[in-house]
């Protein structure tokens, strides 16, 4: 699957990149018509420690699938976004398996 990591008003490190495509592409194993994958990385400027937002659009035949959250790290928010992404596969794999 081809991840497009975006990062606004900083420079995300290799690092960061390597684990962001090593998540994503363990939701190939729940849904495998993935077709891509947008990754946008924002830093909040506020006085709150969770000010680091990740917003996921996964583009899947019949609709794209999109789940934004904030925490105290990215990496934190790759996992959570990467949870819920994965329960959203699961469920319409289930919805397109009880209609064919």
């Amino acid at each position: 699957m081809k991840v497009n990591v975006q990062s606004v008003n900083f420079n995300a490190d290799q690092k960061l990149i390597d684990f962001i495509q090593r998540k994503l592409d363990k939701l190939e194993n729940y849904y495998d018509k993935i077709i891509y994958a947008d990754v946008y990385l924002k830093v909040q400027n506020t006085s709150d420690k969770a000010n680091k937002i990740t917003e996921i659009l996964l583009s899947i035949p019949g609709g794209d699938v999109m789940v934004k959250k904030t925490c105290k790290k990215f990496e934190e928010c790759v996992d959570e976004c990467v949870a819920t992404m994965q329960r959203q596969l699961i469920k319409r794999k289930e919805k397109m398996s009880t209609h064919a």
